[in-house]
């Protein structure tokens, strides 16, 4: 179906971009490559381009769409559904040298940025600047482009929102080699379809983003975290919705279990300011006036102790604040770092079934005798749970991994949730996607795939195809 890269097409797109040496052919690109950080799939590229310009992009897309050739865009390769894995050989296009910061509105709050600008230089960049950029995936070496094609939440999502909420306006290079403005930086648009939004969370089987300016906010002056330890699991994720009828809304819920803990002090050789107890909701609450934020977070800790927390103790100092969200943030590498291979769900289920789901796991891991960790945005209902090798042969590993995730994602459907919160679809998480939604939810998908892709060469294989 796709042509299988030659010697010419090597020639050809050598001689069109800047820079000759960026440009890699089969033997000559590194396994890192091949695979993303989690995604189960690996396969290589035929040619790698280490893209500098949007007018390279176009002028590679619009030559491979002549040609039938398969493209892949690529940024820091962190994924964990194979998004970025390139299953029909073809071009890859490593976005990761277009970290421009190319302008700051402080009349309009916006950022324009090129797509492979990490999240982590954003958040510095705008804070020095009193601005805030609310999206806070756990992976801040990911770029805002891959940040951008999977829709990523992150731990800042119950107050703030998703990263789809934070998008004015994309440039993007279609499938055909044509450039795109989608958006603008307009507060309001009822003009006609949003295309924009359609880009959003393609994982890049749409177009590739190749430019974005995103909405910022002023900066909370204060920002505190508590961190409230339960007798069990249940217990923590059982307070979650009375906090949210609480009227009181923290910028972040997060829980974790004391195994997940015990893994990140080890990988990190810090200790958290607790591990002691065998569950945790840990929340953060900001505003612009200190009475404001301890007002809201006295009835968070009041209302926390009398369901049964065991106490809840206020990280307020720069030195907490490290501990407590470096050893949050390390979380998924030291369960990784734990065991010889692993697979992620990160399902997203009704806040009040989170709960459910969480024993659920449990009784899986009881019935399949296998280490299934866990932790997650309590606040938003999504769930990152992990299955672990630890020493299995292959084939029972296959046949537990696959039997744990067809229950764990046909209870996510049964409780009236979705197969991915914020990782999206990619290679690894398709076969689920396919079985929850209907038939006219995926023709949709695909006629729109058709309509932006009619030869299918951006991506293939990955999400409704």
């Amino acid at each position: 179906m796709y042509k299988a890269c030659t010697q010419g097409d090597l020639d050809y797109i050598k001689s069109i971009v800047a820079e000759p040496l960026n440009v890699y052919w089969k033997e000559e690109i590194s396994e890192d490559y091949s695979h993303d950080e989690l995604g189960g799939i690996s396969n290589y590229p035929d040619i790698l381009v280490k893209v500098t310009t949007t007018e390279e992009i176009s002028q590679i897309v619009k030559y491979a769409y002549e040609h039938t050739i398969a493209v892949v865009a690529r940024g820091s390769g962190t994924g964990l559904v194979g998004a970025s894995v390139p299953l029909h050989n073809g071009i890859m296009l490593d976005t990761t040298s277009m970290n421009k910061i190319i302008e700051l509105d402080e009349e309009n709050l916006t950022l324009t940025v090129e797509p492979g600008v990490m999240l982590m230089e954003i958040g510095k960049y705008v804070e020095e600047k009193n601005f805030f950029y609310p999206p806070d995936p756990g992976e801040k070496s990911a770029t805002i482009g891959g940040n951008i094609s999977t829709n990523a939440g992150g731990m800042r999502a119950v107050k703030y929102g998703v990263t789809r909420d934070y998008v004015r306006a994309l440039e993007v290079v279609l499938p055909n080699g044509d450039i795109a403005e989608f958006g603008g930086k307009v507060v309001k648009n009822s003009s006609g379809y949003s295309l924009k939004d359609l880009i959003i969370g393609s994982e890049g089987t749409l177009g590739i983003i190749t430019k974005a300016t995103l909405k910022l906010l002023p900066l909370p002056k204060f920002s505190i975290s508590l961190l409230i330890p339960f007798e069990d699991i249940d217990g923590a994720i059982e307070a979650v919705p009375q906090i949210i009828k609480s009227r009181v809304i923290p910028t972040a819920i997060e829980f974790m279990q004391r195994e997940v803990i015990l893994s990140s002090e080890e990988f990190l050789g810090k200790t958290f300011p607790d591990s002691s107890s065998e569950a945790y909701l840990l929340l953060t609450f900001d505003g612009n006036t200190r009475e404001q934020v301890e007002h809201d977070y006295a009835i968070v800790a009041d209302l926390c102790i009398d369901l049964g927390a065991l106490d809840a103790y206020i990280v307020d100092t720069e030195e907490r604040m490290e501990s407590v969200w470096s050893a949050r943030g390390a979380f998924l590498e030291a369960i990784h770092a734990s065991t010889d291979e692993m697979d992620e769900c990160d399902v997203v289920v009704p806040r009040h079934r989170i709960a459910d789901f969480i024993k659920y796991t449990k009784e899986l891991q009881e019935e399949y005798s296998i280490r299934i960790p866990s932790f997650g945005h309590a606040g938003d209902g999504n769930l990152h749970i992990y299955i672990c090798r630890d020493g299995l042969d292959q084939e029972t590993w296959d046949k537990k991994l696959k039997e744990i995730f067809d229950k764990m994602y046909k209870r996510a459907d049964e409780y009236g949730g979705m197969v991915s919160g914020e990782h999206g679809i990619g290679y690894a998480k398709k076969e689920y996607l396919f079985d929850q939604l209907c038939d006219n939810n995926i023709n949709i998908m695909k006629g729109i795939k058709q309509v932006f892709d009619p030869k299918n060469i951006l991506n293939p294989g990955k999400v409704c195809q």
